[in-house]
């Protein structure tokens, strides 16, 4: 199963998105047999995209048998993270001094 979950994203990407996978929500789009290549070209599109006009934000999740957690996991956008196999569990770590750059 593939879920991919966009926020405040240009339109460009919903249509794409649209035209490959339904669309269950607002914003939020499955697959339940989305093949490793297809997922790949998908992210490749919108990681070039990304580049060219980034807002917003995507996160892509996947089954994954090659890592410990079992969860293949991608994202663009805001607030950045990076992923961090903890003891065999998939964890979010944030860029703490990114936060505290944020103005209140």
């Amino acid at each position: 199963m593939t879920v991919l979950v966009t926020r405040d994203v240009p339109d460009r990407y919903r249509g794409f998105l649209a035209s490959v996978m339904p669309e269950v929500a607002p914003g939020v789009y499955v697959s339940p047999e989305l093949s490793r290549a297809v997922r790949e070209r998908v992210w490749t599109v919108l990681s070039d995209w990304w580049g060219t006009m980034p807002g917003g934000s995507v996160v892509m999740s996947w089954k994954d048998k090659t890592t410990t957690s079992g969860l293949g996991l991608e994202v663009l956008g805001l607030p950045p993270v990076s992923l961090v196999d903890l003891d065999g569990l998939l964890v979010v770590r944030r860029d703490s001094r990114q936060a505290s750059a944020v103005p209140d």
